[in-house]
């Protein structure tokens, strides 16, 4: 039982070393970061559901997982071949595409969730 508690603690503290250091490191993930705060603080300031708040917090989880992802892939493709090769740039061309998607997709979330609260403050 200890062993696996031991492992486990381990796990995180490597899981909280790669948030740290995307934290650290990578601006897209601090702003992503910003952005997120920006739309919780929103949610807040509106008075959204706590349906409509779950929906902002994973679709922000999604776009920080998504941004630490991308990042991962273009690490490991780095490690793999520092020269140029076609496989190499559609891996990290694909993985920030991924990104994009995630990217629209929290777009097209917080307009659906802001808009009908944002509409009648400005006439609209």
């Amino acid at each position: 039982m200890m062993r696996a508690l031991r492992q486990h603690h381990i796990s995180f503290k490597n899981a909280f070393r790669g948030l740290m250091w995307a934290l650290t490191t990578q601006p897209n993930f601090r702003v992503h970061l910003t952005l997120a705060g920006f739309a919780v603080l929103l949610g807040i300031y509106l008075h959204i559901t706590s349906v409509e708040m779950a929906i902002i917090v994973f679709t922000v989880m999604l776009g920080l997982a998504g941004e630490m992802i991308n990042t991962a892939l273009e690490a490991m493709t780095d490690l793999i071949t520092k020269e140029w090769r076609e496989e190499a740039r559609i891996a990290k061309d694909v993985s920030a595409g991924m990104m994009l998607m995630i990217a629209m997709g929290a777009v097209i979330v917080a307009c659906t969730i802001y808009l009908p609260y944002l509409a009648p403050r400005f006439g609209i």
